[in-house]
This record gives structure tokens, sequence and C-alpha cells, in this order.
């Protein structure tokens, strides 16, 4: 049977999703093409029609889950004050429902180390989408100028990644509470006129 290019278009958007929510649950290679493609209601066979490689899913799947998560933050900051808007992006993402939820959260913390370890173009790739986010989050450091807010902005990331990777491994306790406050207070104290947001709801956090 042949399908429409509307109908190719879809299928393979539903593919990526699909493959970012899972690869970020089980990890690059915690989970197979067949298993993916079942999880998008597809047989094994029909992966090459829509991809040249494993690795060219791979790549589409992470930059998805990344886009995701730098749109889930203009939309933090779009609903915040200005003087707001970095600690709405912090709280949200140095947050419990973010640390218990990585088939929806940023595939940094989830996919990071697997990916340092993947080919030149898979590295390539994934570099531009970091780029973007630490274009993005250079934006809400209001107070200083380009170069600085750049640099303001690469030690806010590194610092709430690196955080979040610590949280989820120590699980749910005390020790993974402790972690986020002193990963949420680190970069605060980056930006003094951030301010604390209104506490938010599971559900407004869970996908960052």
């Amino acid at each position: 049977m042949r399908y429409s290019k509307e109908h190719k278009l879809e299928t393979h958007a539903r593919i990526v999703k699909k493959a970012s929510v899972r690869l970020r649950e089980k990890g690059a290679h915690g989970i197979g093409v067949a298993d993916l493609m079942k999880d998008a209601g597809l047989t094994h066979g029909g992966f090459y029609a829509h991809f040249d490689s494993r690795e060219a899913l791979v790549i589409e799947a992470f930059g998805y889950a990344m886009d995701r998560s730098t749109d889930r933050w203009r939309q933090l900051a779009g609903e915040a004050a200005p003087q707001d808007r970095l600690a709405a992006i912090v709280e949200a993402y140095l947050s419990p429902q973010h640390r218990d939820n990585p088939g929806h959260g940023c595939a940094v913390p989830a996919l990071g180390a697997e990916i340092a370890r993947e080919s030149p173009k898979t590295r390539k790739a994934f570099a531009a989408k970091l780029d973007q986010m630490i274009a993005m989050m250079a934006e809400q450091f209001t107070a200083e100028a380009g170069k600085s807010a750049r640099q303001q902005a690469m030690a806010a990331l590194a610092t709430m990644m690196g955080t979040l990777v610590l949280a989820r491994v120590a699980g749910s306790g005390e020790l993974s509470e402790e972690l986020l406050s002193a990963g949420r207070e680190a970069v605060l104290t980056r930006a003094p006129a951030a301010k604390k947001p209104a506490a938010r709801t599971a559900k407004s956090v869970a996908r960052i």
C-alpha cells in the first residue's frame, strides 16, 4: 500500500516523538530499533523507510527532546515577570517532578554521558542543540553583557544539569532533596535579582 507524503511525515514525527521518550528513559543503548518501532505502533521492517540508520533516529530524537526543553523554558519565562524568569526556569528544572520523570525531561542529564561517546556527527548535532539552550538561558541574565551573560548561562546550565544527575542517582530521599535545593541556591545566587516563584503543581513542571 502506498501512503501519502503527509502520512509518512506524520508517521516519521510519531517515531521521533516516541523514541525521544524511550531513549531518555532507557538510554541511547538501552532499547533496540525493534522496540522503538513497536512503541510507535510500527514494524521493525519499516524503519529504513524513515531513517538511514539508528544513529539518524537518535540524533532526531534527542534534538526533538532538547527543542521541547528550550520551548518549555521560553514558556515559563513568558509566564513570569522579567525579574522572576530565571527563577521560574530553575525552580521547574530542579524539581522533584523533573527528577522523577526523565522520559519527558531534559535530554542532557539523561543522555549526555552516552552522547559523549558517540560519533563526531552525533556529538556535533548534540552540541548545536546545547548551544541553542545556552543562548536561550543567556537571555535570562538581563543584568549582564553579551559574553558575560553567555558565561553565566553556561555555568547555570552546568550546575542545573549536574545537580539533576546527582539527584536522580540519589533517588527520592532526603539527600536527593538536599541536592536539588543546593543546586537551586547555587544558580540563583549568581543572579541576585531573581526571585523564587510561587509553588507550581507537579503537572506544570513535569515536562521540562
